[in-house]
């Protein structure tokens, strides 16, 4: 029995030697091989990946599951070549603290509108705006998975409306949850801050649209933590030029990296931020493809399995 690591070796995530000792202290009878040391392929019963590169692994005979460190899985999901075995993530099942305070961060710097007192200052003028209490802005979640929930949680302790928009109903969820198609409307008609935290799938591609836009509040803002494809970005800009939306953060962005001449960079109503929300260490990774492991091991398959007919 081994585990083959591909593409997690490197400066941004941890070395070599770190993957193999923290891996040899959380599993210590599995063997870890890391790409290109592949060996004997028919002793490989795990794969972790990112990003994966199916053209360049061999067949994996034996393969009971993969865990994927990307948070989403569209750009390899239908690759003719990816094993058939079952695909989960590894993401801590409270959600990541950094993710949490990412988008903390965000949604109090639009709620005190900082943008405004930045450009204030630039301009040397001695801006005073009203001030807006929490229970005056109303927070909406497009998606609550595991990332979503804990911030939103904070904010909802910290005197914040929150809601969330979601594919299917979740009960017990904390918060107010409005599903489905239906409910689309009516949860961004009440939401002053939408974040999007959403998987990209066909049907949540260019959600964040003039559509969408013109459902929300006048004033309304927007942050992008998902994908950047998720937003229409001639429809942003128009919206943030005639006053419907007042500022824009966006993490995520399509084109990655975002092409010097993008107009976003220069927009006076837009944070531009290079996808660093989160960057998870060896042993937060490690401990979860451990968890998965001996789930799996003991009869009781992934942890969070990823559902391939719906991308996510």
């Amino acid at each position: 029995m081994a585990l083959l690591i591909y593409g997690l070796d490197n400066d941004e995530i941890g070395t070599t030697q770190s993957w193999r000792d923290i891996l040899a202290e959380l599993l210590p009878d599995l063997e870890i091989r890391i790409f290109p040391e592949v060996g004997d392929t028919s002793e490989i019963t795990y794969l972790a990946f990112m990003p994966p590169d199916f053209e360049a692994l061999p067949p994996l005979p034996n393969l009971k599951a993969m865990f994927s460190r990307s948070a989403g899985v569209e750009s390899f999901i239908h690759h003719p070549k990816m094993p058939k075995a079952p695909l989960g993530k590894i993401e801590p099942a409270g959600g990541d603290p950094m993710m949490t305070e990412y988008v903390l961060m965000h949604v109090l710097r639009l709620h005190r509108e900082m943008p405004l007192y930045q450009q204030a200052q630039a301009r040397g003028e001695w801006l005073r705006r009203p001030i807006v209490r929490p229970d005056e802005r109303r927070i909406g979640f497009l998606g609550f998975g595991l990332m979503a929930k804990a911030p939103a949680l904070v904010l909802k302790s910290l005197g914040f409306p929150v809601s969330a928009w979601v594919r299917n109903p979740k009960p017990d969820a904390g918060i107010p949850v409005f599903h489905g198609s239906d409910q689309f409307e009516r949860f961004m008609r009440r939401t002053d801050i939408v974040v999007c935290l959403l998987p990209l799938t066909r049907e949540t591609e260019g959600i964040l649209c003039a559509r969408t836009f013109a459902m929300m509040p006048k004033g309304a803002m927007v942050i992008n933590i998902g994908r950047g494809r998720h937003v229409v970005n001639a429809d942003l800009i128009a919206a943030l030029d005639s006053g419907q939306l007042s500022h824009a953060a966006l993490d995520a962005l399509h084109p990655e990296p975002l092409p010097p001449d993008n107009p976003l960079w220069l927009h006076p109503k837009v944070t531009v931020m290079p996808h660093v929300a989160r960057r998870p260490t060896v042993r937060q990774l490690g401990t979860e493809i451990a968890a998965n492991i001996r789930s799996i091991e003991s009869g009781s398959g992934l942890l969070q399995k990823v559902d391939k007919t719906l991308g996510y």
